[in-house]
């Protein structure tokens, strides 16, 4: 499927409809959903009628945005009015939003077209797509690999042309580690660039919503399109949105020179070999285009992983409380007191990994405990800020892999926790800091398998992350290269 751009001259000079794009993605979203299991709904009908309205204004002689026509794939934990929404839990099985998530009424209000909600591990929990209650979506380029996770459903959607781009949330790396595994770009913003109102909560303090595309440009426009302030959100920032497409250039020529700092303690012992030459690779290619490299060390990063496995699951825990089989989702039928009802309907409606972080994040929480556990991990999040703010004083651009490894087999770590959790380490410091990040392409391993390059700015410094990306990218051929789905 063409970019987003393309797509757009194709409609406003009426070359193809908005109706034959949507049909085009839908008809792949068919034939291919038996093998991959990206989206948990296709919105057949509502995406036909948003279409038919764009044809409609270009027949009027209306003038219609970007995004207007676009076929766009929307992860299920993002509320849509009418629509059910469900985590991918048995307790939201029948769900069905009585409103409109800030960033979904964007993209309707921007023409956008949505051809489904997207799979992902429950409630957002989970690095390969595996913990979904109701389907494991396969990784385009491998079907036995998963597509990385949480937002699995979206990446393997973007990466295999069941839509033009899509949106994911990234609480700990959910967004940039799947991209790196689909070999597709995705973005994680700023904490409070865009509005949450809408995502179903995982840890308030770490999730984001993102843009995923096969290119920078592409991620880049989604952005602009669904950032800014929101006033239903309390952490919403009242900053102005650039149009983030618009500075795109393939060279690094900049006032000064443009300095990027390696982070050193993402090298070495842990990083799979191939993953690690691809991304020296890269930094070679930055170097070529002109930018200063510089050794960084960031000595609290190792921390990034404990720290986050005590937040994240603690403000989990408190969230995850409401689903009670009183207020809405599931309701187990055989209980015969409230206490039987609460345990019956949680027993039933969560899946074991949503149940093991609610447990670690309850007893991180507990009396006697919180200091030593919450508030200490609160404490380490401090030191991580620190370190980036100190790395940032001497370079513009932080550079890492985005994975330690290329994906891996379904079923290979779904025993072990820890080796899944661990696939999270490169990303979450990220999180824990509210900067922005982003993944993009940069090689392959010897099995095939794409290969990510993760590159994190300043608080608000998309714009530099999209430049810099879109100069690496122009210069490669990375992103060029699609699945040939078997």
């Amino acid at each position: 499927m063409a970019s987003i751009r393309e797509l757009h001259e194709q409609i406003i000079s009426k070359e193809r409809s908005a109706v034959e794009i949507t049909q085009e993605a839908l008809n792949r979203i068919q034939e291919l959903e038996p093998k991959l299991h990206s989206f948990l709904t296709v919105t057949t009908e509502q995406a036909l009628k948003q279409a038919q309205a764009v044809d409609a204004k270009i027949a009027a002689g209306e003038e219609i945005g970007i995004l207007a026509g676009i076929p766009i794939g929307i992860k299920d934990n993002l509320c849509t009015k009418g629509i059910v929404t469900t985590c991918a839990s048995r307790i939201l099985e029948n769900f069905v939003p009585p409103y409109e998530s800030t960033v979904t009424q964007k993209l309707a209000d921007a023409g956008g077209v949505m051809v489904g909600k997207t799979n992902l591990d429950e409630f957002a929990m989970g690095s390969s797509t595996e913990n979904s209650a109701y389907q494991v979506t396969a990784n385009p380029w491998d079907l036995s690999r998963v597509p990385g996770g949480s937002s699995g459903g979206s990446a393997a959607a973007v990466a295999a042309d069941e839509c033009v781009v899509s949106l994911g949330s990234d609480t700990g790396g959910s967004i940039r580690q799947p991209a790196s595994f689909c070999g597709v770009v995705g973005m994680k913003p700023t904490y409070g660039l865009v509005s949450r109102y809408g995502l179903v909560a995982y840890a308030s303090s770490l999730d984001q919503i993102g843009p995923f595309g096969r290119s920078v440009e592409d991620a880049a426009i989604l952005l602009s399109a669904i950032a800014g302030y929101d006033p239903q959100d309390s952490t919403s920032l009242k900053v102005k949105v650039p149009d983030y497409a618009a500075t795109l250039k393939p060279d690094l020529k900049v006032r000064k020179k443009l300095r990027i700092g390696i982070i050193t303690e993402t090298l070495g012992e842990g990083l799979d070999p191939e993953v690690e030459a691809a991304v020296t690779k890269a930094i070679d290619q930055l170097q070529e285009l002109g930018a200063e490299i510089h050794p960084i060390s960031c000595p609290s990063f190792r921390y990034g992983l404990p720290t986050y496995y005590i937040i994240a699951p603690s403000e989990a825990s408190a969230n995850l409380a409401r689903y009670d089989g009183v207020k809405y989702g599931l309701r187990s039928p055989d209980a015969d007191n409230l206490l039987s009802m609460y345990t019956r309907t949680r027993s039933q409606g969560f899946g074991a990994e949503v149940k093991r972080r609610i447990m670690i994040g309850t007893y991180a929480l507990s009396a006697g405990y919180y200091d030593a556990y919450y508030l200490k991990a609160q404490k380490v999040r401090t030191l991580i800020k620190k370190d980036f703010e100190k790395a940032f004083q001497s370079v513009d651009v932080l550079i890492s892999p985005t994975a330690p490894t290329t994906a891996f087999r379904a079923g290979e770590k779904t025993t072990d926790p820890l080796s899944m959790y661990l696939n999270d380490l490169m990303t979450i410091p990220a999180n824990l800091a509210g900067l922005p990040g982003i993944s993009l392409p940069c090689g392959f391993d010897s099995k095939g398998l794409p290969i990510g390059l993760q590159m994190v700015g300043k608080v608000l410094g998309e714009e530099q992350l999209f430049q810099v990306a879109y100069a690496y990218e122009q210069s490669t051929n990375w992103h060029l290269q699609k699945p040939k789905i078997a």
